[in-house]
């Protein structure tokens, strides 16, 4: 039996790594697995792994309120060590280009055990878009054992790395995985959760989220002058706006959106709550990567405030827009879709981001590199 830790911080990290976490434990005979939560999101990661059934198995609680990166990766890197230092580990897998990635990556090396790496091969290659997260995963490819890449251009990318091709396997996006472990009547349920809110989920339903941190200072302003315009254009349509906790962009939104009857702003979302916004919205507007690979299940129109996405599959397949932080782009492009029916602007083209099988795929290649490298 090999004892496989999972090492995450985040909400998006545990929706990815979900459904790998509930294949393995399928072999109990095969893995014994360890959830580590950094908690580099405490509130989300926990609200998170709930849903799914889930529960860490070792809590770090590493974040302090405006910490900078340097202090927070040395935290966790101190937290992660003597976690190591305390359970026989035979493999770590992490999930994306978060601070806990590198540092799950990091740790494992020091202590001589392969890394497998989820959601490998993502580029933007630019180093500050996004900040830090390109330079994150970068590093984290360098050191991975195993790379299980989301698309053909994710494993080109690795391979153009020097990255050996035995070592790279195109497996899909598990964010699909984690759409297809929700049961139809679980996401239907969540209307209650609206309507107990006053909030009209219709076909005239706007979803927008915003965090990244290259979005803080003015362009979280463009941005919400943008959704101003908007709200007031479309008084018929409704906005909502999962708000994140980070105050550089709470404290903008509440003190500039909070005032128009016909936007809404909530606390982050559950998981099944957010899928439920996606699958009625008419448009979404989103700086996040994972909303970019699950909107096109729901033939959604996604404009990606952002100026450079490492998800450019979806630009390609014409499933997503790249409209930065960009005020006349974002009032333009939405005012595109915003003037018709729903009906007539939803997307024509299946998901490239994968079939709901990754999990399976990385379980079998896990098993298969165990088998072959046998201490």
């Amino acid at each position: 039996m090999k004892n496989i830790i999972f090492i995450f911080g985040t909400r998006p990290e545990i929706i990815k790594l979900a459904p790998v976490i509930l294949e393995m434990k399928k072999f109990p005979q095969d893995y014994n697995v360890i959830i580590c939560n950094t908690e580099q999101q405490k509130e989300l990661s926990n609200q998170t792994l709930a849903y799914f059934g889930l529960k860490a198995d070792i809590n770090l609680d590493c974040m302090r309120e405006n910490q900078s990166l340097s202090s927070v990766q040395a935290r966790i890197l101190t937290s992660l060590d003597e976690v190591f230092n305390k359970n026989k580990i035979d493999a770590t897998i992490v999930q994306g280009d978060t601070m806990t990635v590198l540092c799950g990556t990091l740790t494992s090396f020091y202590h001589k055990i392969p890394v497998f790496h989820v959601e490998a091969g993502l580029r933007s290659y630019d180093i500050y878009e996004p900040f830090p997260e390109e330079v994150m995963r970068q590093m984290t490819s360098r050191v991975a054992a195993l790379h299980f890449a989301p698309t053909e251009v994710n494993k080109a990318a690795l391979k153009k790395e020097n990255i050996p091709e035995s070592n790279i396997h195109t497996v899909g996006n598990t964010v699909i995985d984690a759409l297809f472990c929700l049961a139809d009547d679980v996401i239907e349920n969540s209307k209650n959760f609206f309507e107990e809110k006053n909030i009209k989920i219709n076909d005239k339903l706007v979803l927008i989220t915003a965090h990244r941190r290259e979005n803080h200072g003015e362009r979280i302003d463009r941005i919400i002058e943008a959704i101003s315009y908007l709200a007031k254009k479309y008084s018929d349509h409704t906005f909502v706006i999962p708000v994140h906790p980070n105050p550089n962009v709470k404290n903008k939104i509440y003190e500039h959106l909070g005032r128009y009857p016909n936007i809404h702003l909530l606390a982050p979302l559950d998981y099944p709550y957010l899928v439920y916004l996606m699958k009625h919205a008419k448009l979404i507007l989103t700086d996040s990567g994972g909303i970019q690979e699950e909107a096109p299940s729901f033939a959604c129109p996604t404009l990606v405030m952002r100026y450079e996405t490492e998800r450019k599959e979806g630009i390609e397949a014409g499933v997503s827009k790249l409209v930065g932080a960009d005020y006349e782009k974002i009032v333009s492009e939405s005012t595109s879709i915003l003037d018709f029916p729903k009906d007539k602007t939803r997307l024509q083209v299946k998901n490239p981001y994968g079939d709901g099988q990754a999990a399976s795929k990385i379980e079998g290649i896990i098993k298969e590199f165990f088998s072959t490298n046998q201490s």
